[in-house]
């Protein structure tokens, strides 16, 4: 999949091409169902499908210090969008001369002198150009002048998550805020993760008998709430079963909230600077400070078996 930053990086000789243009974090159910719809219609017309996004969040522009919590990075968007079979991303660079774009002149300067739209596809909420003022109906009006088709896509998607409400990134964030990690996974399509560096700690993992990978998360990242969960750690394309850990560590009083994961049964493992993956599975209990170190170690022993059989389970469906 071809990948853009700006409509600068677009190939001068690109001809026409089914376009689908939204924020698309996490690219959820429900957004599959647009993205999935984009590159079958694409394939029938024999031409390729670009999915269009922005960097940062609209809302962080627009209204500063508003930036949601986001369920994944662009170049995790990227690898799940060239899973569905997409051909090309272009994140646009949102900045408050862009987001002063009328719809119409939104529709030129992307769509028709760059992309060259022959179909957009889109839900039914879509709105864009100054102020949202665009909407599908403005999007279909604009395509009968451009010489594009517009289909809409129902995104009525539901299921246990959240109480049955529709599948959103809005609720998923909740979930994740929550620690509902099976309600996130159900609209994820697959477990959440949250990507990053890893950075020397404290170390006391190591004393303890039990050495966790520190996770610098990148900025803005949606972390579950403090607890310990099952899951998995990926480094360098391995995927090891874990025990996870977020918070400020209230054992040492600590006060610095991390992300920490220790992968099962792994001795010897040295992952210091490389950028990791860790993909939540389950909620096993909230943070705790214990009466010991004794007692904490019982209870680590104790989180890591849980989170063994979690993922055994899981793996074995």
């Amino acid at each position: 999949m071809q990948r853009w930053r700006g409509l600068e990086d677009i190939p001068q000789d690109w001809g026409r091409s089914v376009v689908t243009i939204g924020s698309y974090d996490g690219v959820h159910r429900g957004h599959q169902l647009i993205i999935g719809r984009a590159v079958r219609r694409a394939r029938e017309l024999g031409i390729p499908s670009v999915v269009v996004t922005f960097d940062p969040h609209p809302s962080e522009v627009v209204r500063p210090g508003s930036h949601p919590p986001l369920l994944a990075p662009h170049h995790r968007r990227a690898e799940l969008m060239a899973e569905l079979g997409v051909d090309a991303q272009l994140i646009l660079p949102f900045t408050p001369e862009f987001s002063k774009l009328s719809p119409a002149d939104f529709i030129v300067k992307v769509l028709v002198d760059k992309l060259h739209a022959r179909s957009v596809i889109e839900g039914p909420n879509f709105r864009f150009g100054h102020k949202a003022a665009g909407n599908v109906g403005v999007l279909a009006e604009l395509g009968a002048t451009y010489d594009y088709e517009v289909d809409i896509v129902d995104l009525s998607v539901s299921g246990e998550a959240g109480g049955g409400e529709p599948f959103s990134s809005t609720l998923t964030r909740r979930l994740v805020a929550e620690g509902d990690m099976t309600g996130a996974a159900e609209i994820l399509g697959r477990p959440h993760r949250v990507e990053g560096v890893v950075v020397r700690g404290a170390q006391r993992g190591r004393e303890l008998g039990f050495p966790t990978a520190n996770v610098e998360t990148l900025p803005h990242t949606a972390i579950p709430v403090d607890g310990v969960y099952a899951g998995w750690l990926t480094a360098d394309g391995e995927r090891m079963p874990a025990a996870i850990s977020v918070g400020s560590n209230p054992q040492f009083d600590g006060t610095e909230r991390t992300v920490e994961a220790y992968a099962i049964d792994r001795v010897g493992l040295d992952l210091y600077g490389m950028h990791v993956a860790v993909d939540f599975l389950a909620y096993v209990r909230g943070m705790e400070k214990f009466e010991s170190i004794d007692a904490l170690l019982v209870a680590m022993a104790d989180d890591v078996k849980r989170c063994r059989t979690l993922i055994e389970a899981y793996e074995s469906n």
